[in-house]
């Protein structure tokens, strides 16, 4: 069988590995994104643990990337990584290319996660899915008609930034009321630690993350459980839209903040039903992702492979 390089691009690291099918098979120790003042220094060091890898597994035949940020996916242009320094305007296919000598594949992240949903994951067997990715931000992908969805330049599905407010908060674009202004992993400890506070306890943030806040919220702990429940309700308002645009089958949810597992899915599930029309919620299902943090490389991979 095939196998394909898969690259997860992170703020914080990149981690690289080969994929065969929906197995990661190796992976080589994270590069530290920080480490770099600019894209040609880490792209260097992307091609040269690339490399590594190839020797060591010789049936890999193309590279795949996922980017956290907005990519011409046909060239494989990243137009700009906001929380990355020197990433604008960067050709990553064609510099991969050059170095490595295989074919390179270069997508969006979240993307690259509903692919590999759709294909080896939760979203098999559905034509219509909406995927969204809970970590940081919120990213998002669709399958519409059994086709991955990009737009016209290739960077929609960017579900992060869906308005649940047209007077909120404003987004790096302008936009108002993006979903992520309000549910990625900063928002919500931030919510919670307003929530502490107002009932007279002071709590760092670093015990108001989604970890930590799903473990209060399992042993009870009120003001846990109430986070949870405005992150759904915050969620079913930026899915209602997209349920009555689109008529999806199935919403696919990963990422870091989808590990609360029921905390989330049922009151997200009964508060979107509670919202939407008999003949969309009919045949909808709402399922966790069955990929935890390996999903982007393995979307990308496979999209690397399908390609050839």
């Amino acid at each position: 069988m095939q196998q394909a390089i898969g690259i997860d691009f992170g703020g914080t690291t990149v981690k690289i590995g080969v994929v065969e099918g929906s197995n990661v098979l190796d992976k080589a120790p994270p590069i530290s994104t920080p480490d770099y003042l600019n894209s040609t220094e880490l792209i260097d060091d992307i091609a040269r643990t690339a490399r590594d890898l190839m020797a060591e597994h010789p049936h890999i035949v193309a590279v795949g990337a996922g980017m956290p940020g907005f990519v011409d996916f046909p060239t494989g242009r990243v137009h700009n990584l906001t929380n990355v320094v020197g990433w604008r305007d960067v050709f990553l296919k064609k510099e991969l290319e050059e170095r490595l000598k295989i074919p390179v594949s270069v997508e969006n992240d979240a993307n690259a996660m509903a692919y590999a949903e759709w294909k080896q994951g939760a979203g098999q067997g559905y034509n219509h899915i909406i995927a969204l990715t809970l970590g940081t931000g919120v990213g998002g992908g669709l399958i519409i008609d059994g086709r991955m969805a990009r737009g016209a330049n290739y960077v929609g599905s960017e579900l992060g930034h869906i308005s649940i407010d047209y007077q909120g908060r404003v987004g790096p674009y302008g936009n108002k009321g993006g979903l992520e202004e309000y549910i990625g992993n900063n928002e919500i400890a931030a919510t919670a630690r307003d929530l502490y506070r107002a009932g007279g306890s002071e709590r760092a943030m670093d015990l108001c993350t989604p970890r930590e806040l799903a473990i209060a919220a399992n042993e009870g702990d009120p003001i846990a459980l109430q986070v949870w429940d405005d992150v759904a309700e915050k969620l079913a308002c930026g899915l209602v839209s997209t349920v009555f645009l689109l008529n999806p089958e199935a919403i696919i949810i990963g990422g870091g903040v989808a590990k609360a597992g029921k905390l989330l899915f049922e009151p997200l599930t009964q508060k979107l039903f509670s919202q939407i029309g008999e003949p969309f919620r009919e045949h909808l299902k709402i399922l966790p992702a069955r990929f935890g943090n390996e999903a982007g490389m393995i979307g990308a991979a496979n999209l690397a492979l399908e390609g050839l």
